[in-house]
């Protein structure tokens, strides 16, 4: 979306909505001007199912070696985009300051939860732009760990599974390093603007993130019991 879209109060809100006809999920794009989330949501809940990204969706069953990622921010996009968790939309929560752009597609792991509160983020590298929302099959290949604010913050390095230049990998290490290098000096520099300092551990292997991933799942059925049995 163009920063024109913020200059007229226009918000792109993209929601997940199930087709009662094909029991298809598909992404449905609305512009909403001049309404509050407490509005569109008791429209929603009037008209279409929605389908809640985070709670609805499942990880995958090959978690947590592979696993299913909700793509938020697209690989060149300078627009933090973010999951709303009351209402599972997608919402702009900034531009970013300087003029850095997501090196790769930026998402998390549908009924996950961190210990920051938010979705387990994965980065899914691939060759191409992924929009947001779709939902990708990703294997882990590292775990980048970062101290943001002075609070630490995990994020799991994955590959499309789809994508044939990148599923070769099965560690961060086999990539080029100048890639791993654009990663990690990416989140050096992205709040440098913001007078925010972010410290970025070296990318471990792996194996480091598989338990990351089995204490996010643990941790979101701990306090979502009941969403973790519903949905199954």
């Amino acid at each position: 979306m163009s920063s024109s879209g913020c200059r007229h109060g226009l918000e792109t809100i993209i929601l997940l909505v199930k087709d009662t006809t094909f029991g298809a999920i598909g992404a449905l794009p609305k512009l909403i001007m001049n309404r509050g989330r407490r509005d569109i949501v008791q429209d929603w809940a009037e008209g279409d199912a929605v389908t809640h990204p985070w709670h609805d969706l499942d990880p995958g069953d090959k978690v947590p070696q592979e696993f299913n990622v909700v793509v938020e921010i697209p690989l060149g996009s300078n627009v933090k985009y973010e999951l709303d968790k009351p209402s599972g939309v997608l919402k702009v929560d900034r531009i970013l300051y300087s003029p850095v752009y997501y090196p790769a597609n930026y998402g998390f792991i549908p009924r996950t939860l961190a210990d920051d509160g938010d979705p387990l983020d994965v980065l899914v590298l691939c060759q191409e732009s992924v929009v947001p929302l779709a939902l990708v099959h990703a294997r882990a290949v590292g775990m980048m760990t970062m101290i943001d604010a002075g609070v630490m913050d995990q994020k799991v390095i994955a590959v499309a599974t789809g994508d044939p230049e990148y599923n070769v990998y099965r560690e961060a290490r086999e990539m080029p390093a100048h890639r791993l290098l654009t990663l990690r000096r990416f989140f050096l520099d992205y709040k440098q603007l913001e007078r925010k300092l972010v410290e970025v551990d070296e990318i471990g292997p792996a194996k480091t993130a598989h338990p990351v991933i089995r204490d996010a799942l643990a941790r979101y059925r701990k306090k979502y019991p009941a969403k973790s049995k519903t949905r199954k």
